[in-house]
């Protein structure tokens, strides 16, 4: 199994620990059945790039804490039909396609106002930031107060099992 994820940070507000956070990501996808090779980006934004970003896909003005933009479908099959991409006799296997799952774009200058808000060490909210994204790029979601309630028991369980928070 190998889930990668491709971590960038795009802002200079904040010190990101990359390594801490891929980690978290992969633990997440990796519990809720991401099997075989897998793809996401984690990309620590600024303000002006996210607040971009919600409008340009959510209609909606301002910076937010995170953004998920999951990949929808399956890559076509590729080869002959019937067999959809086999290899003929005597061919050596055709390599994996990774499945591409999507990217998380959180915003630290926001998280670290949020962490503020809701009492909570500034990595905190990183981690349950970037834990509800990648959630999210899995299909889950919170517009139903049911849907809410079980996708924030979820991310306690995912946090609980993939993050250590360093706060006194």
């Amino acid at each position: 199994m190998t889930i990668d994820i491709y971590a960038a940070d795009e802002q200079h507000d904040f010190e990101i620990d990359l390594e801490r956070w891929i980690v978290l990501a992969r633990g997440a996808l990796a519990d809720e059945g991401v099997r075989g090779l897998a793809e996401v980006s984690l990309i620590f934004a600024d303000e002006p790039t996210i607040a971009d970003l919600n409008q340009q896909f959510m209609g909606k003005d301002g910076p937010t804490d995170v953004l998920s933009f999951p990949i929808d479908g399956e890559p076509e099959p590729s080869g002959r039909v019937p067999d959809a991409g086999g290899s003929g006799p005597g061919e050596p296997p055709l390599p994996e396609i990774p499945q591409l799952i999507g990217d998380v774009v959180l915003c630290p200058a926001v998280a670290a106002r949020n962490a503020i808000e809701h009492e909570v060490a500034f990595d905190d909210e990183v981690a349950l930031l970037i834990v509800h994204g990648v959630l999210h790029l899995l299909g889950w979601d919170h517009a139903e107060d049911e849907e809410a309630e079980r996708m924030e028991a979820r991310e306690r369980e995912l946090l609980a099992r993939h993050y250590r928070s360093t706060a006194p």
